[in-house]
Formats: structure tokens, sequence, C-alpha cells
């Protein structure tokens, strides 16, 4: 855990006892602040007390006497409209900020080694995830203690405090996802490196329109010093907007189908790194198991730039991203069934992210639905012609229904349980030579599963359970098929 003490003998709320507000009250606390703290859910308030919380109404807290609120990344700050506890500490002076804006103060030279733990934030519409995750175990093979956090996995509190340089250490770098809810909350965070990989309509509902999505995912990578270096995806015309603005020598820009005159690109499945001059060959991605597809050849290819500064090695770099094990719930290979593949996509929460894995597999057995966002599933009409069948669940299902009417045949399951038996069975008489059941969904998973995770792991479970359904049956036959034999042999009859 990161200990916050800049708020030692301060009072400070913390409203909304997630994942992040409760490290939050735990770092506060064990910086020897006195901690405020209230949530909706009393499930939540129990484990805020034992994280060292008083727990009380927010409406009961004393604001005059507060030094800060720390509000959950999932509580409205500005769109649609502020939460009520926003526009209180706000009428009271009171400074509103996230975890992140806690660990960002905290990480400060150590006074036992030599300047402060780099830090790497991630950020973008698509992809952040597995470049995260990919940065992260790039550095760890190329012997660095990779802290990876924030919008994944761990919150930034939780990861590990800074080892020091000592000889025979690894040197600490902080590798943080960032959302822009994140972002919104962190005005003190400047990262060495920051990553932007995209931008496509997402959340808008929480940002007011798209420019001011945009313009929060700038914020991150204008933060960056000018002695630290920035990478760009430069694909999309918000990104490259984004990126002609920032200028300077330490934006890179990165492109997957454009050859670059200075910057990194890949052109035909092959990463090149042009940004001292002539493009040198890095490594052939699409020869690379676990990521499938130009999206992924962009996080591959922004996870090299991210690392470049601290492993001057290509070789070395090359390797370890050839060896990515994958992320989970992102295009992640949960099985194969006779010759049917699974895919637990259940990450691509909007159309823009489905699009990715639509693009990969040519016969596919489409899981898709849940809480729809803007613009639904319109986009991904160029890929409805590689659908052999979508079953749709979840609160969007007549919406997706409605799109995909005379243009992609569909069944309506309801629950992502039926709609994995239905694609099996589909899938296993469909004649294809590789037929793929994928869950890419499109939507939010907030209308039956706790989280886009708590969807991925029932997909998987519905998947095992089905291997082993299969099993059964086949040990059922081989046992009826055995009995027969033998009873014939004994002259028997049926």
């Amino acid at each position: 855990m990161i200990v916050s003490h800049g708020f030692a003998g301060k009072k400070v709320a913390v409203f909304g006892l997630a994942r992040t507000g409760l490290s939050a009250v735990a770092s506060l606390a064990a910086g020897r602040a006195e901690v405020l703290a209230w949530d909706d859910n009393s499930a939540a308030r129990d484990l805020g007390g034992q994280a060292g919380a008083e727990i009380t109404p927010w409406r009961e807290w004393g604001w005059s006497g507060i030094a800060a609120l720390v509000l959950s990344p999932g509580v409205p700050l500005t769109h649609p409209k502020p939460h009520e506890v926003v526009l209180h500490a706000q009428r009271a002076g009171v400074p509103v900020i996230g975890d992140v804006e806690l660990f960002a103060r905290e990480i400060r030279p150590d006074p036992n080694a030599k300047g402060r733990a780099p830090v790497i934030a991630i950020t973008g519409t698509n992809g952040k995830s597995t470049t995260t995750a990919l940065i992260g175990y790039v550095l760890t093979a190329c012997g660095f203690d990779a802290q990876v956090g924030g919008n994944i996995g761990k919150g930034v509190l939780d990861l590990g405090p800074l080892i020091s340089s000592r000889r025979g250490s690894a040197r600490t770098i902080y590798v943080i996802e960032m959302s822009t809810f994140q972002i919104d909350l962190a005005p003190g965070l400047a990262a060495d490196v920051g990553i932007l990989s995209n931008l496509s309509p997402d959340h808008i509902d929480r940002h007011g329109s798209m420019e001011n999505y945009a313009a929060i995912k700038a914020r991150l990578m204008k933060a960056v010093p000018k002695d630290g270096q920035t990478a760009i995806g430069v694909d999309d015309a918000h990104t490259s907007a984004i990126f002609t603005a920032l200028g300077g020598t330490n934006a890179t820009p990165v492109s997957v189908g454009k050859v670059l005159g200075r910057g990194i690109f890949v052109v035909d499945g092959t990463l090149y790194d042009a940004q001292n001059g002539a493009a040198v060959k890095v490594m052939a991605l699409d020869e690379v198991t676990n990521l499938p597809g130009a999206h992924n050849w962009q996080n591959a290819a922004l996870a090299y730039a991210a690392v470049k500064p601290f492993v001057k090695e290509t070789r070395a770099i090359a390797e370890a991203i050839a060896s990515f094990p994958g992320l989970a719930h992102r295009m992640e290979s949960v099985g194969v069934i006779g010759k049917t593949h699974f895919v637990n996509d259940s990450k691509a929460t909007n159309a823009d992210a489905a699009a990715k894995a639509l693009a990969v597999y040519p016969d596919i057995f489409w899981i898709a639905g849940g809480k729809a966002k803007d613009g639904g599933i319109e986009p991904l009409a160029p890929f409805f012609n590689r659908i052999r069948r979508a079953y749709l669940i979840g609160d969007a299902a007549p919406q997706f229904a409605r799109t995909l009417d005379g243009k992609a045949p569909y069944v309506m399951a309801g629950t992502l349980e039926r709609a994995v038996e239905l694609a099996a069975g589909d899938a296993e008489t469909c004649g294809a030579p590789s037929p793929v059941v994928l869950l890419s969904p499109a939507c939010a998973s907030y209308d039956q599963f706790k989280d886009f995770e708590h969807r991925g792991d029932v997909f998987r479970d519905a998947v095992v359970k089905l291997r082993a359904s299969l099993m059964l049956r086949q040990a059922q036959h081989e046992d009826e098929s055995k009995g027969l034999t033998l009873s014939l042999s004994k002259g028997g009859g049926p």
C-alpha cells in the first residue's frame, strides 16, 4: 500500500466505498488522517469502517473542517449533473479529488534513492487495458519492478511502495491505466510517459459532448513535463488533432497502416521504429499469437513506445511482447470444444471495441447486448456478413434486434448462459471449419452483471460447464456401448 501522508492530522471525506474508495480510506488512515466516509450500500459501509473510516451520512459532515473530498470515479462530477455531495463540497470550497490525486501527491523522491519512481499513464477509449498490461509485462520481463494498476486490477494506492535503487534491487515504475473519470479527479498527476491510444464516443452522458471527452484525455498528455515522453495513436481525427496541438519533439506519433516519416508504425503486420530517422524493423506482430488483429498491433506499438525510454535493447522488448499471454476478458480464448473456439471479449463495452473482434474472425456466433451505449451497433454493419447468427441478451436486445433485422440472423437469448448453449449448438452443426462463439457485447454490463469482469467470468464458467456436460454424455455413451458389446458377446439381445 502507498500511504498518503499529506493529510496527517486533517479531516478528509471519502464518498463511494468500492475498490478505490476503500483503498483511499486505508491509505489516509495509515497516514494519520481523520477519515469520514459514506456509501449508499450498507455492506460497503461496513468495509469502510473496517478500513479505518468513521461512517457518517454525508449530509451530516461538517464541511468547514474538511480538507478534501475523495470522490469515487463512478460518481458524477460534472455530467449529466454533479452529484449533490459534489455541489456541497464546491459551495464549501472543499477540493474534490480522487485516489489517483492522492497517489500523485505521494510519489516523491525517496530519501534512499536517486530521484523518484517514473509513472507511465495510459488512456484512450479502447485498448488501454491491454496496452497497460502489456507495458507492465514487458517491463517486468526486462527486470523492472512494474507496479500496474489504476483503472485495471489494483487501485493505485494498493500498489507497492517505491523500491530503493540500492544495488541488486529492481527499479520501480508505476504503470497506471487512467479513465476520463480518474483524469478529472487527478489534476496534479504529471506522468513521465503519457500514452493515448484512440478516441471514439464513449460515456458521453458523463462528459456532455465528444469535445469535452477528448479535452479530458488531452489534459493528461499536456501534463507530461517537457523532459517526459508522450506516444499518441494518430489513426483517428480526435487523437491526431491532440498530437498536432501538442507538437514538440517529445510527442511520438503511432500508426497502424501508415508509414510515418518519424514515429512508430505497423505496416503489413510488422512493427517499425522510425523515431530517430530511418525506419528499423522491430518484430513481426502478425506472428504473435495472443495479440491478434490490427487493434492489438496498435496496443503493441504503443507499449513499445512506452518502454523504449527505459529499455534500450530493442530485441529484449520484442521477445517480451512475443511472449505476452494476453489480457483476461479481451479476446481471451477460454476453450475449444470440438471445432468451436470460444472467445471472451467481455471488455468490449462499446461498438468500436466490438468491431476489433468482429474484424478478426470469419464465422462468428455472436453474443451481444447489455446496457446499450449511444449509437448502438449501427457502426458494426460492415461486419454483419461475418455473423452466422447473433444471440441477444440484456436490455439492449430489442434495440439490437431492430438493427440486425434483415441483415443478420438473430435469436433473443435473454441470458448469457442460454446464449452460450444456443450458440455452441449452432456452431457445432454449421459446417464452418473454425467457428467462433464470441462474447463481444458492445454494451456496458450493469443491467445483468456487477461489471464486465463478472460478465466474462459467467461466460467462462458457462463454457466450462458445457465442456463438462459434453464429456459426461460421451462417457455415458461409451459405457452404454461397452455394455451392449458385452451383452452381445454373451449371446444376449435387446
